[in-house]
């Protein structure tokens, strides 16, 4: 048997260590800029193990000093908080009509934002446009792809591990396509995180929005597409599949009624309660004008009693689901996203009939973020894992021996 010098007792200094450093480095990050003697109350740790521990940050470069906090008894007290160029995040949103992204530093600020029309024929040639938005945005950040911690895209669709491709990509042709993902990990290489998009929503709703200090809440997006985010414990739930939140599959198909076709794709729920229901219902009954869900809310607003009808019929499809999640999950928010979910008074008939439906009545607002919602969710994720991979460095033996 071969015994290695010191064995598990010489390691475990280096260990209680790191774990000092990613403590400390966490209360930089969520509370900074901080003096050592705050981080010390923060940590509970004694005053030289977080002058060690912070040396050891400062060194790999994560945190530094950021001034001093002066008008207070006593000198002046020394101010840390997370460098921003620790690393950088690329958050992207693929949509039907919009590719969508943003480069973030490291504090989440965000240093490039860009959104253009897409013009692909085909999932080649959309994850080509997704490459061409990427370098531009790097390039209008002023870094290099090398300086990249974390790339998450935001997508339509769940991950199938099984099948290492994406699965149930509703509108967004071909993009269910084995080849995507490598072509995907081809362009992005190894940092890249693929994230359902309305996931992404609802995260960037807890740190931005509506979800901020609550522990419990839905997000539902209603528009081109039908999905939802749900946030327990304050913490993203995907399910034991990845299907948590594809509530595009509840079997409900009343109402504007439902395309046979759509309902098999996307499901039953997207195919009687989407923008595109929402229309094929008022071209049915003879609104005028009714090219998309939003003119017909428009009618509606203006009097019109037949697109006021579809609207109070979607309202009650929406209201459907959202009882359900009541009674499934019990969350203390649900917040309405998507075109048709932040439409002006459809929060309010909403709510009329969840008073009539719903066991109990949670807080319902409809979201104040707008197009960019999925790019802010996908810097939020990115942030994360990117915090996890840069806390990883403190570890190794050549920062901490």
């Amino acid at each position: 048997m071969t015994v290695v010098a010191g064995g598990p007792s010489a390691a475990r200094p280096q260990l209680i260590r790191a774990i000092n450093e990613q403590v400390l480095l966490d209360h930089i990050r969520r509370s900074g800029p901080v003096s050592r003697t705050e981080l010390a109350r923060l940590s509970g740790l004694s005053k030289p193990t977080v002058s060690a521990a912070l040396g050891t940050i400062e060194r790999v470069g994560l945190v530094h000093a950021t001034g001093q906090r002066t008008g207070v008894p006593g000198p002046a007290a020394v101010l840390y908080e997370v460098r921003p160029e620790a690393g950088f995040v690329l958050g992207l949103d693929v949509g039907r009509e919009f590719l969508r992204g943003a480069v973030a530093d490291m504090t989440g600020a965000v240093r490039s934002r860009l959104s253009v029309r897409t013009k692909a024929g085909d999932a080649m040639a959309r994850v080509q446009e997704l490459a061409g938005l990427a370098t531009t945005l790097l390039v209008d950040a002023g870094i290099s792809a090398s300086q990249l911690t974390q790339t998450v895209i935001g997508s339509p669709g769940v991950y199938d591990p099984r099948l290492d491709t994406l699965t149930l990509t509703g509108r967004l042709s071909g993009w269910d396509s084995p080849a995507v993902l490598p072509a995907l990990r081809n362009e992005f290489g190894s940092t890249l995180m693929v994230e359902n998009d309305v996931d992404a929503a609802a995260l960037a709703e807890r740190v931005h929005g509506h979800g901020r200090d609550v522990d419990s809440f839905a997000f539902v997006s209603v528009g081109t597409g039908i999905g939802m985010g749900l946030v327990l414990d304050g913490k993203l739930r995907h399910g034991a599949h990845g299907v948590a939140g594809e509530i595009s599959y509840l079997p409900f198909a009343e109402g504007h009624g439902s395309d046979a076709r759509d309902a098999r794709k996307r499901g039953s729920f997207d195919a009687s309660a989407s923008a595109a229901a929402v229309v094929r219902a008022a071209r049915r009954a003879g609104v005028r004008g009714a090219s998309s869900a939003e003119k017909v809310f428009a009618a509606a607003a203006r009097g019109d009693e037949v697109a006021a009808e579809i609207v109070a019929e979607e309202a009650l499809l929406v209201a459907k689901a959202v009882c359900t999640v009541i009674a499934v999950v019990d969350p203390e928010l649900i917040v309405l996203g998507g075109g048709i979910g932040q439409a002006p008074g459809f929060l309010e008939a909403v709510v009329d009939q969840l008073r009539q439906l719903a066991p109990v009545l949670p807080e319902v607002k409809a979201s104040v973020l707008g197009t960019d919602t999925v790019v802010a969710g996908c810097i939020a994720a990115g942030l994360d894992r990117a915090w996890e991979h840069l806390v990883a460095r403190i570890s190794s033996p050549s920062t901490t021996g």
